[in-house]
């Protein structure tokens, strides 16, 4: 994984959802260096296809794209207050969640006047899933999450299915 590790030990891999589902989480501390953006975006597809996410399809492709500029955001915007961000995938109950958390305390205005195209495209992506983009202070401390939230498509068409449950035998 090119030096950076899922990070196992913070979030359980696995919990459960409102509905009694199970929900996958992964989270990768990488360096806010612009390297990190090519390794998010690797590491976010290896996990969809563990949840049998097909790679090629148009909704992992939003997914990456997503991952990129959250990323690529934070080395641009958080790097002179935060030497790693946390990038968070989240799979379960038909929802698919990106995180991206830094230490840099300042929230980005996300009303639709405000946001730049690189926000205004991750916006319209998760729209587009019928999720949605926030922006949260962080839980601990200081600093903050800029999170995607996306409604796993039910797609049947040249792909397949795909049910966002894991497969294959890696633990994280």
């Amino acid at each position: 994984m090119g030096g950076y590790e899922w990070n196992r030990g913070r979030t359980p891999s696995v919990a459960c959802g409102s509905e009694g589902s199970p929900v996958w989480r992964r989270i990768l501390t990488v360096p806010l260096v612009p390297e990190a953006v090519r390794q998010a975006r690797c590491d976010t597809a290896m996990a969809l296809s563990e949840y049998a996410i097909p790679t090629n399809s148009a909704f992992a492709g939003a997914v990456l794209l997503v991952v990129s500029e959250l990323v690529a955001n934070a080395v641009r915007h958080a790097a002179a207050r935060s030497v790693t961000a946390d990038v968070t995938i989240a799979v379960g109950a038909g929802q698919l969640v990106i995180g991206v958390a830094d230490q840099d305390p300042c929230l980005p205005d996300l009303s639709p006047g405000a946001v730049g195209g690189g926000l205004r495209t991750v916006a319209d992506l998760a729209a587009a899933y019928g999720g949605t983009l926030g922006v949260e202070p962080a839980v601990h401390g200081c600093g903050k999450a800029v999170v995607a939230r996306f409604h796993v498509p039910d797609d049947r068409g040249p792909y397949g299915g795909f049910t966002g449950r894991r497969v294959g035998s890696r633990a994280f």
